[in-house]
């Protein structure tokens, strides 16, 4: 009996992120985004004196992310969340979402095909590669992780779901004029990271685990960068440099064919995961 009332019971910490809704999911994206500035602060008497630019991007761009990575972890599993974040979707794409992951896949290929390679280095090559998968870990998870989940055991529409999960993805990336970037620049970076976040929703659906949409978004920032930084001559980088516009017209497009909604189901194990 105590068993189960040790697990029919879950802590008010848990009750309360059981419970979901938008602003559980804004108040989670704020908190994340400060601790991830204070990291970003901490590290960096670590860059002092390093003149290696692949070690740089390591240190000042990989290790903030990573230590958020490290804290998202341990916040899913403070609420009993990471094998529900892991597990398979409990609603199921369909098949025209594979466009959103074709197009995101095509170009972030184009753009590693159109990297001169020899100008950035092998060391800043495999720096950006090993940020990427931080980025695409820490990211997804937030957003595609945890956003999704809460605004789904809220009741959410898929709708909204997506809408919310972009939205705040896209917000993410505003501060970048905290870092001195242009508003112009900054303001297209958060047009184009909403569109990237709908394919990366879609992606999450289609795919029916989390896994893939990370895997895609670590090869969407080094493609990004290192051919943005080191461009190989030719055609075919003015054609991958177009990758972002072609995202962007393609997640707002497909976001007008999301439909359908998860129904939560009581699960008395006291994890309040979907069940079904």
């Amino acid at each position: 009996m105590s068993e189960y009332a040790e697990h029919a019971e879950p802590s008010a910490w848990r009750r309360f992120w059981n419970a979901g809704g938008w602003w559980r999911s804004l108040l989670l994206v704020v908190a994340y985004y400060a601790l991830y500035q204070l990291g970003g602060i901490l590290v960096l008497p670590l860059a002092t004196g390093v003149t290696d630019p692949g070690l740089q991007v390591l240190i000042l761009t990989g290790l903030p992310i990573l230590l958020g990575g490290v804290i998202l972890v341990a916040f899913a599993l403070s609420i009993g969340w990471l094998r529900e974040l892991f597990g398979r979707q409990p609603i199921r794409g369909r098949g025209w979402m594979w466009i959103a992951v074709a197009a995101v896949l095509l170009f972030n290929a184009l753009r590693f095909a159109t990297i001169d390679y020899t100008a950035a280095g092998a060391g800043v090559v495999v720096a950006w590669l090993v940020t990427g998968l931080f980025i695409g870990f820490a990211e997804e998870v937030l957003t595609r992780g945890f956003v999704v989940t809460l605004m789904r055991r809220a009741g959410y529409r898929e709708i909204a779901v997506a809408l919310v999960s972009a939205a705040v993805f896209a917000a993410l990336h505003s501060g970048n004029i905290l870092d001195g970037q242009g508003l112009l620049t900054t303001a297209v970076q958060v047009f184009y990271t909403f569109a990237l976040g709908i394919c990366m929703y879609l992606a999450l659906r289609v795919t029916g685990n989390l896994v893939w949409p990370i895997l895609l978004h670590a090869t969407t920032d080094p493609s990004i960068f290192l051919q943005t930084s080191d461009p190989a001559a030719g055609a075919l980088t003015a054609f991958a440099g177009l990758g972002n516009f072609a995202v962007i017209a393609v997640g707002l497009v497909l976001l007008c064919f999301i439909r359908g909604r998860v129904q939560p189901v009581p699960d008395f194990s006291g994890t309040g995961a979907f069940r079904g």
